[in-house]
């Protein structure tokens, strides 16, 4: 009885806030390497910013902060260090947020919320299927018979259980758990079939030469998104802190849109991740969106994942209007005076032919982004630059059926007879265009 009492009497004091040595373990389980996930992770602890929106004052006057952030390569084994109550915070993508909410209410004894955004793509770009560079497959079809390995439990697991699905391939396609590191280096010694994983994987490997995309997470009709999840025990006694994390990730936010060929820099620097890759996802037009608000489009997303995931996993329910908790980002945005329903209101997606953004840019090693009328213009600026020894970091395009953005060197071109220039993202839709507006089939290299 005495020992118990002790104990209750330091959680009051704790609670209280009147400790006057007291620390406060604030643990983020992140994922560096992973676009939509680097504002609320990497770029807070690279550039401070938690430390900046703490709370000082109040029953925080004295408090100590023991700041730790942990770097994943996917999301599941977040998920199992918060349970275990050594992570406070995790960042993960749509379908691992689905699977930690419903493990922790499946406990009985602890819960989680999901308290903001980190990024999205609303068509689910960022999610891709990448074959070796010289493997024949042209489609997901091709890959009956064959095996596609992928991180379990990720984002990219739950678009390939949903594509199979829809395909009729779930029983004709072989599932392998991979990680992203294992899975690249497979797909570039050609030792796998093929590879899913979630962003930005299956740019790196296009961008490296190694795999080439065959299928789009934007084929299954639904957004990929990234967000924060936190211990709903650690929020009920630290609200301030929880407050905290979510203003420093709108900071990060806005730092990455302010200059995104800085933050790409930056990020690789950081990461490892080349920066060529990191700017097709920062940039204008590019497949991330930086933006913490949770829409009902993210819910009802969320929705369908979980019915996907009780389908083929038998994953535990879910209580929705529980687990998600908007408080946190809802003030977070007023306290920079932008009004929550018209951000929520706001959404980006490709558009094809846009006519807000350059049809084509380059990245030069010495004057930065330049951005042309048309890809042909790129073209020739590009053979001017290589003929005067400019260096190039790398071009963008965009692909003419759905708009999102690809860089210039593995775009499938369709050159027509007046010499404009059409780029596609694979190659049976640079065939479908040549045949019905004519046209030769070609690529940068080949102009």
């Amino acid at each position: 009885m005495k020992i118990r009492f002790l104990a209750m009497g330091v959680l009051a004091l704790a609670l209280s806030g009147v400790s006057a040595a007291q620390t406060i373990d604030v643990r983020i389980g992140h994922q560096s390497q992973v676009t939509n996930t680097v504002s609320g992770g990497i770029v807070l602890e690279k550039l401070g910013l938690l430390e900046k929106h703490l709370p000082r004052d109040g029953k925080y006057a004295n408090a100590r902060y023991r700041i730790q952030f942990s770097d994943y390569d996917s999301g599941p084994p977040i998920t199992n260090q918060m349970i275990a109550g050594r992570l406070e915070f995790g960042v993960m993508g749509d379908y691992p947020l689905i699977v930690n909410g419903a493990r922790f209410q499946e406990t009985g004894r602890m819960e989680s919320r999901f308290i903001a955004l980190t990024g999205y793509n609303l068509k689910g770009t960022g999610n891709g299927i990448v074959v070796p560079v010289n493997s024949p497959v042209q489609s997901l079809q091709d890959l009956a018979g064959k095996e596609i390995s992928t991180p379990f439990g990720s984002a990219a697991w739950g678009m390939t259980l949903k594509a199979l699905a829809d395909a009729g391939l779930s029983d004709k396609v072989g599932l392998r758990d991979q990680s992203p590191p294992v899975g690249v280096a497979n797909i570039a010694a050609g030792r796998i079939d093929a590879h899913a994983d979630f962003c930005p994987w299956s740019e790196v490997m296009e961008f490296r030469g190694t795999g080439r995309k065959i299928f789009d997470g934007s084929e299954v009709g639904l957004p990929t998104f990234h967000g924060i999840v936190v211990r709903e025990q650690f929020a009920a006694q630290y609200p301030e802190v929880v407050q905290a994390v979510v203003d420093a990730t709108l900071e990060a936010q806005a730092w990455i849109q302010e200059d995104p060929m800085r933050a790409a820099t930056m990020v690789s620097e950081w990461t490892g991740i080349e920066k060529e890759v990191l700017y097709l996802y920062f940039s204008e037009g590019g497949i991330t969106t930086v933006d913490a608000s949770i829409k009902p489009e993210w819910v009802e997303a969320l929705k369908v994942h979980h019915s996907v995931l009780a389908r083929e996993r038998e994953i535990p329910p879910l209580a929705f209007e529980r687990w998600i908790d908007e408080t946190y980002v809802k003030a977070a945005y007023a306290r920079i005076g932008v009004d929550y329903d018209a951000q929520v209101a706001t959404l980006v997606s490709p558009i094809p032919n846009n006519p807000e953004l350059a049809a084509a840019e380059i990245w030069f090693a010495e004057g930065g982004v330049q951005t042309y009328d048309s890809i042909a213009a790129m073209v020739e600026a590009q053979k001017a630059a290589e003929a005067s020894g400019a260096r190039i970091f790398s071009t963008y395009v965009y692909d003419y059926n759905t708009g999102l953005k690809l860089f210039g060197k593995t775009a499938f071109m369709v050159k027509s007879p007046d010499g404009g220039l059409v780029a596609f993202m694979k190659k049976p839709d640079a065939d479908a265009y040549a045949a019905e507006h004519g046209g030769e089939l070609t690529s940068l290299a080949g102009l």
